[in-house]
């Protein structure tokens, strides 16, 4: 960040700098001779050390004003009968009286005007034989050497004080805004989980209560329907789960657990409830466990999730092999299956197979759908890349 302080002190120092030039060269060049006394001297140092105290603390703005009243005041009497008097302080008086107005309260901003201008009326009247010059052209010098920079100041630190204020207001303003969006969103949110809460949670769940309940009521026998059955109240507790994890993320809870969503470190329990169902099933893990980016590891979760559900309800029931693979630039997710009866919904299987394809899509991975050559078994490649390690 911009060391602002340091800055200011650095503009300080040149304004000073110039002043003093300037300020000096003018009295040298245009005053009276060096060699005339001791008063000279005296009045060019003294113009020196008031422009040097140009480059002071803006605490001391009125002291400083208040030392060019006096130059003004002394300089004509020290020099007089000099003919050809110059003031030794021109382009000082206007940055003092600048700084008076604009860095000091109201009442010591004025007693420094009133100081300034009363230097420069008497450095305008003496010596006595300067009393006869024209009143107008006098008010017109004071003002402009003295009231106008003055006001300028005044003018300069009000309108700072007035943009101040309006960045704050337009802070607050943006503040209030950006905390009614966030109530907003916090009561969409919970209406949104308190609906999901009393519509879906209660029928899902009464779907699985009620597969339990058939399943145990069948006779022995019916494998097939008891698979089913098994694997319906296995989905249920599985949607019933990423559930509860939705609605807790919807209430914005801050448990750690509740709004992580499942990756791979969940595969293992996602192949128990597809076990549990009926349905044999192997994993495989090739290359050590890497650190994946949090939507490569989500992303790869929900394919094994749809493609298993996909094995579930139109394969065989043969075993699903599934090869996890990480590689030196890449993660490669393999799921085989035996393929299901030919007569087996074509419409669903399309509809999850073009799932697959668009969330692999969405982080630049490629993904391979079809039938082995053997013609028995279907199998889903998905691959993402990773940066190399």
């Amino acid at each position: 960040m911009r060391d602002i302080s340091g800055s200011l002190a650095r503009q300080a120092y040149a304004v000073a700098a110039v002043c003093l030039v300037a300020d000096a060269g003018l009295y040298l060049i245009g005053g009276p001779p060096l060699s005339l006394g001791w008063q000279v001297w005296v009045v060019l140092v003294g113009g020196i050390l008031a422009n040097a105290a140009l480059a002071g603390p803006s605490r001391y703005s009125g002291w400083v004003s208040a030392a060019h009243a006096v130059l003004l005041v002394a300089a004509p009497l020290l020099l007089y009968p000099y003919d050809h008097y110059l003031q030794a302080t021109n382009a000082g008086v206007l940055i003092a009286g600048y700084r008076a107005g604009a860095w000091l309260a109201t009442r010591p901003a004025l007693a420094a005007l009133a100081a300034m201008l009363a230097g420069l009326v008497a450095c305008s009247l003496i010596p006595a034989d300067r009393g006869d010059r024209d009143w107008r052209v006098l008010i017109i010098d004071v003002g402009v050497s003295g009231l106008l920079p003055w006001m300028v100041g005044r003018y300069t630190t009000a309108r700072r004080a007035y943009i101040a204020d309006l960045q704050r207001a337009e802070e607050r303003r943006q503040q209030h805004e950006a905390e009614a969006v966030r109530r907003a969103v916090a009561e969409e949110r919970t209406t949104i989980a308190r609906d999901l809460h009393d519509v879906i949670s209660h029928h899902v769940s009464a779907i699985g209560v009620h597969a339990g309940a058939a399943r145990l009521g069948l006779p022995e026998g019916e494998p097939a329907v008891r698979r089913s059955l098994s694997a319906v109240e296995s989905s249920s507790r599985a949607a019933m789960a990423d559930l509860r994890r939705l609605l807790d993320l919807l209430h914005g809870k801050e448990n750690g657990d509740a709004q992580r969503q499942p990756g791979l470190d969940n595969l293992d329990e996602l192949l128990d409830n597809l076990r549990t169902a009926g349905l044999p099933a192997r994993l495989t893990s090739h290359g050590g466990p890497r650190e994946l980016p949090g939507s490569v590891d989500i992303a790869l979760y929900r394919i094994a999730q749809e493609a298993l559900t996909n094995a579930l309800r139109h394969g065989r029931g043969g075993t699903v092999e599934i090869d996890l693979a990480y590689r030196q630039t890449e993660v490669v997710l393999t799921i085989t299956n035996e393929m299901g009866h030919p007569n087996t919904s074509a419409e669903s299987t399309k509809r999850g197979l073009a799932g697959i394809r668009q969330r692999v899509a969405l982080f630049g991975g490629q993904a391979e759908c079809g039938p082995l050559d053997d013609g028995r078994r279907w199998r889903i490649r998905v691959g993402f890349p990773l940066e190399a390690q």
